[in-house]
């Protein structure tokens, strides 16, 4: 069997690099709304953020890539959508992925078991993700990470698929979707997620913060979890939005973005963060040595 030896080198700085504290700070979503996009632009120039995860189908995804290029310091990332949202490919050429109006539905159990078990399915969602890559490589962006919309990625064929498609398009780092107080039964299948991208070389968060209060990251919540920060690296990510009359999406009617954006621009949050004197960026900046060619 052939030897990886970039991918063992990458493991190598990878390891290196987990031995440092850290923290990414991300919002997702970008390109879903320009209510989102206005947010993210303002919470990096004048606040804590330093990456935006891109959906490349979205509605707004023209008006975050406007904003992305005249902010080179914010680091972009790839938000693959295979659930709940809009698709890249013209339906006709992922029929069995999407509805009438090409759109991924939200049953993520009864999709799961389509792409496992398949394989014109799993031929269909091999071709979407292709799409997506292509359509941010297009972009001219440098893909600073990958990561998948409603954690997607935990499935090991659509991790499977993202891993050897995102090799073609240079991806170097995925986020591990780990929170510390995750349900006992979910920590095997972290484990072999976070197997999977050490083998494959991806450098990846040792945990993350914003899954259990998804939706509602606000200042309150962030506080705490600086002043409980673990070692190692880790991500924090949120869902902001100015404010607006209506809620982004139907999943999100419960989502509070007004105050997760306020809380990317909290002096207090920005003061607590510098107390802790850890590097904060994207993942480019954390893995810098693995991203440079």
């Amino acid at each position: 069997m052939a030897v990886d030896l970039r991918a063992i080198e990458r493991h190598a700085s990878h390891a290196k690099a987990l031995k440092r504290r850290a923290l990414i700070v991300t919002a997702d979503d970008f390109g879903l709304h320009p209510r989102v996009n206005l947010a993210v632009e303002q919470a990096h120039r004048d606040g804590v953020l330093a990456a935006a995860s891109l959906m490349v189908g979205a509605p707004a995804a023209a008006d975050a890539l406007a904003r992305a290029r005249a902010l080179p310091s914010l680091r972009v990332g790839l938000h693959l959508v295979l659930a709940d949202g809009d698709a890249v490919m013209p339906r006709e050429g992922i029929a069995a992925l999407v509805d009438e109006h090409g759109r991924f539905g939200s049953n993520m159990v009864r999709d799961g078991v389509r792409f496992f078990f398949l394989p014109h399915v799993r031929e269909q969602l091999a071709r979407e993700i292709r799409a997506q890559f292509e359509a941010f490589a297009k972009t001219g962006l440098v893909l600073d990470h990958v990561n998948t919309h409603k954690h997607f990625h935990l499935h090991p064929t659509v991790l499977g698929l993202i891993l050897a498609i995102g090799r073609e398009f240079g991806m170097k780092a995925m986020r591990l979707p780990f929170e510390a107080n995750a349900p006992l039964w979910l920590k095997p299948w972290i484990a072999q997620v976070r197997a999977r991208l050490d083998r494959a070389g991806i450098c990846h968060n040792d945990y993350v913060i914003g899954i259990a209060r998804s939706g509602r990251m606000d200042e309150a919540a962030w506080l705490a979890a600086l002043a409980a920060l673990p070692d190692g690296v880790g991500e924090i990510y949120c869902h902001p939005a100015v404010p607006g009359e209506r809620a982004l999406t139907d999943g999100m009617r419960d989502y509070r973005h007004a105050d997760e954006f306020a809380a990317l621009l909290s002096p207090d949050v920005a003061r607590a963060i510098r107390h802790l004197g850890v590097r904060v960026g994207g993942f480019s900046d954390v893995f810098g040595d693995v991203f440079v060619d």
